[in-house]
């Protein structure tokens, strides 16, 4: 008995340290890498953070399902990179309002130091609860245009014609914004038209979430998939593997230097970065 009752302890014991060391693992492993890369400032410019309004992971036409939404990290790192960076913030979603945020988001071995820094800061919570509606965005008063991915984002950004008119507006404002997205959040992109009325992502190099992560998580039943809404608009679309996508990261320039697109949950911070060295450069 006493002999069972010190086995049990140990396997406990084992049990509490691979729970603690999940985060650590995950983050070696390539979850939510680190920027290492150059930082700027800019002080006075403006960014807006624009996510998904759509809540439920179910088929096309279904209105029952898992909670899901915007994937905290990828608004979460954009956010406090700009707001870092001495940019102003404002945070957009379609339908504005309180934005949904996929709760496994912010599972403990997967949440971020962003993630956590967002869960104790009000004023972020408050954008985030009370967003602006896409319709009412005066979109060319923006610098940089980042679209926030996450199941959700499936739902409802390429399926915006007010979205994909606000990116078309902010290509061609004065300020010339530079403009981009990750994950999911690239769908936002794939209906924006030029002035000649092509799509706007037509020949360039972008990239987003790939249908080998999207079948690796067995998350299928979203009405769009990136890489494939991508390569119909005539994007270049480029990706990273690894043994699985999850944990694999990209993130595309286009030759214009206009658009900055990251692969997934973890490509949003050097996506960010990359923006802001856009904007930097062109002083």
């Amino acid at each position: 008995m006493k002999k069972l009752l010190i086995a049990g302890i140990v396997l406990a014991a084992v049990v509490l340290v691979l729970l603690l060391a999940l985060p650590t693992l995950a983050h070696k492993a390539g979850l939510h890498p680190e920027y290492t890369g150059e930082r700027v400032e800019l002080p006075g410019m403006r960014a807006l953070v624009i996510t998904t309004s759509h809540g439920t992971l179910a088929a096309p036409g279904e209105t029952e399902g898992s909670a899901t939404g915007v994937f905290a990290s990828e608004m979460t790192h954009p956010y406090y990179t700009f707001l870092d960076g001495g940019m102003s913030v404002d945070v957009a979603s379609i339908a504005g309002g309180e934005i949904p945020i996929d709760p496994q988001s912010f599972y403990y071995f997967i949440r971020s130091p962003e993630d956590e820094r967002y869960l104790d800061d009000p004023i972020a919570q408050a954008k985030v609860k009370n967003s602006i509606a896409i319709a009412d965005v005066d979109i060319e008063q923006y610098d940089i245009v980042f679209i926030s991915g996450g199941w959700g984002a499936a739902y409802d950004l390429a399926q915006s014609p007010v979205l994909a008119g606000k990116v078309s507006d902010a290509y061609y404002g004065e300020r010339s914004a530079v403009i981009g997205g990750v994950c999911h959040g690239v769908l936002g992109l794939v209906s924006a038209r030029d002035r000649d009325g092509e799509l706007l992502v037509s020949g360039r190099r972008m990239t987003g979430v790939t249908d080998k992560q999207i079948k690796e998580l067995d998350i299928e039943i979203t009405p769009l998939h990136p890489e494939t809404e991508l390569r119909k608009a005539g994007a270049l679309f480029e990706s990273q593997t690894a043994f699985r996508d999850f944990l694999a990261t990209h993130v595309v320039v286009d030759d214009e230097q206009r658009f900055v697109t990251g692969q997934n949950q973890n490509s949003g911070l050097e996506t960010a970065h990359r923006m802001m060295q856009l904007l930097a450069d062109r002083e």
